[in-house]
Parts: structure tokens; C-alpha cells; sequence
């Protein structure tokens, strides 16, 4: 077996294994909660047997480890996260998947829009920062996004709201969409919490790009090139970059598994109709099935990306694509 194959093949068995682990912990976290779906429905002044007579109706009152294995084997071989608990005393109740669906698409093109902005431009700006080091360019460059690292998300968010959404009214504070809301106006409206994820990833992906590129101009492959004529920015593009492409990779994945993972912030300060805002809502009321769907979904988001980020690395080292 070739060595990438394998490399790649055990790294996916790791990465199943931890989603399984992931998913052990998230059910046992939700179950220790206190308090439960059941207390919050009826109120406080429900008497214990109404309690257990309405756990025994969702199946609560099963063991937890009963209830994990019916929930991973629906999920892995139906696809099936099981039933929300809101309704009419429990007594109608939504697929999960149908609660999220929607909200996974929106959250999706979130990230999508956030993507398609901030890694071009992260890339962009690392490399002209490497090309002209200790420029007043690359002071400039490092010390606003430093400043972006810095600053939480939330106040990100709400420094864009004030500026332009109250002052310059460029923009709508609010980002209430739903499935029949068209293309455009989907963009326009999801184009400030876009803005607020670019301004908050752009910086780690940037400051990889320069560091990883100045790390490599000091090699000797680079000091060749540099002899022979080529101009700066033709050593970093063809010499420097193709070599750099593991680690910005992998900080690319990272940021992008961000997006995904990281929206909940910025979809409750913006009230946009994510997935994030979905967790958040059903965390205050206790439906816990449609917790752990979440957090099992941004889990899986994360390990894959994660994953990716390592089999890239893995296929652009020369050592395992071409084994003595």
C-alpha cells in the first residue's frame, strides 16, 4: 500500500473515533443537566408524578445508555437525529432533521459567503506582506489584524451595526430571512454577519501565509532563484508558495471549520436563522435531541475539515509521494 493511502486511511479511522467519542461526551454533557424538558414544560410546580408520567411519554425514563445506542445506530444507519420534543405536550413532535435542515442551509451560506471573501483575501495580503516585509505596508497589515484577533466577535458585530447599519444605513442590523427569501436579498441580508466572520478569520490565515513564506526565503533553493535573476515577487509566487502550501492549508481548514462551528455568536447578535440560533433557542427551552443534532453537527464539521486540512498536508509532502 502506497505510504499516502495508508496515511490517509488511518487518519480517517482516528477521525471516525473521535466523532464517536465526540458524540459519548455530547450525550452524557446534555444528560447531566439540570433540570429537563419535562420541568420546564410543566413548570415548578409540577408534582414528580406528572414529571415521570411525562418522561415515561418521551422515553426519558429509560436508561442513558439505552437511549445513546438508539440515537447513534438511528444516526448512522438512518440518518435519523431522532424527534424534537416541542409540541403539544409531547404529544406532536417534528423530526429533527426538519428543524435543521433549513437552518443548516442558511448557516452554510454563510460561511460560503465568508469563504469566498476572506480566503482569497487573506492570501492576498500575506503574500504582498512577505513580498514587501517591514514595509510600512506589512506594519500596517499585522497591526489591524492583530487588532482583529483581539476583538471578540460580538463587538465586532456591533461596531459594524452602529457604522453601517445605524450611521450609514448601508446595511440592515437585522438579518431575519427564511426559504422564500430571494438570492439577492439573501446576500444583502446576510452581508454584515459575513462581513463581521471575514474581519474575525482573515487575520489568522493571513499572518500563515507571510509567516510561512519569510520562513522559506532564507532556504537555498530561494537563494538560487534569487542568483539568477528573479525578481522578488517571481520567487515567492514560483519558488516560495508551492512550498508554503501545507501550512497555509491546514490554517485555511482550521479558519474555515470556524465558519461553521463558530457562527453562534454571530447569528444570535444578528438573529440570523442558522443552525447556531437554533442551538441557542433550544438549549433555553430543553429540547435536548435537537442539541445534540447540533453540536454533533458542528463536531463532524470540524473533525472533517480537520481531516482535510491533514490529508492535504500529507499529499503535498514529497517524502510520502515519493518514498525511496
Amino acid at each position: 500500500m502506497h505510504p499516502v493511502l495508508k496515511t490517509v486511511l488511518q487518519r480517517l479511522g482516528f477521525g471516525l473515533l473521535t466523532l464517536l467519542a465526540v458524540a459519548i461526551i455530547i450525550f452524557s454533557t446534555l444528560s447531566f443537566l439540570p433540570g429537563g424538558y419535562a420541568q420546564n414544560i410543566l413548570g415548578q410546580g409540577a408534582t414528580p408524578e406528572t414529571v415521570a408520567s411525562f418522561n415515561h411519554a418521551l422515553g426519558l425514563d429509560r436508561p442513558a445508555y439505552v437511549r445513546f445506542f438508539e440515537w447513534i445506530t438511528n444516526i448512522l444507519f438512518h440518518g435519523d437525529f431522532g424527534s424534537s420534543y416541542s409540541g403539544l405536550a409531547g404529544a406532536i413532535r417534528r423530526p429533527v432533521t426538519a428543524l435543521i435542515a433549513p437552518r443548516l442551509f442558511n448557516t452554510f451560506f454563510l460561511a460560503a459567503m465568508a469563504a469566498v471573501v476572506a480566503v482569497p483575501l487573506a492570501l492576498a495580503l500575506g503574500l504582498l506582506a512577505a513580498l514587501y516585509r517591514n514595509s510600512w505596508f506589512d506594519r500596517v497589515v499585522n497591526a489591524v489584524t492583530l487588532t482583529t484577533i483581539a476583538s471578540p466577535e460580538f463587538f465586532v458585530a456591533y461596531v459594524l451595526v452602529f457604522f453601517l447599519a445605524a450611521k450609514l444605513h448601508w446595511f440592515s442590523p437585522l438579518s431575519t430571512v427564511d426559504a422564500n427569501t430571494p438570492f439577492l436579498t439573501h446576500i444583502y441580508k446576510a452581508a454584515l454577519p459575513a462581513l463581521t466572520m471575514t474581519l474575525v478569520i482573515i487575520a489568522h490565515m493571513m499572518r500563515m501565509t507571510r509567516a510561512s513564506v519569510i520562513s522559506l526565503l532564507s532556504a537555498p533553493y530561494i537563494e538560487m532563484a534569487q542568483l539568477k535573476g528573479l525578481t522578488p515577487r517571481q520567487v515567492i509566487l514560483r519558488h516560495a508558495l508551492p512550498n508554503a502550501w501545507a501550512p497555509i492549508a491546514t490554517v485555511i481548514a482550521f479558519n474555515l471549520a470556524y465558519l461553521v462551528v463558530g457562527v453562534v455568536v454571530v447569528e444570535v447578535v444578528f438573529v440570523y436563522p442558522g443552525i447556531g440560533q437554533l442551538m441557542v433557542d433550544s438549549v433555553s427551552t430543553r429540547d435536548m435531541p435537537v442539541v445534540q443534532a447540533c453540536a454533533l453537527i458542528f463536531a463532524a464539521t470540524y473533525i472533517l475539515l480537520n481531516l482535510l486540512a491533514d490529508i492535504i498536508s500529507i499529499v503535498t509532502n514529497p517524502r510520502l509521494l515519493h518514498p525511496k
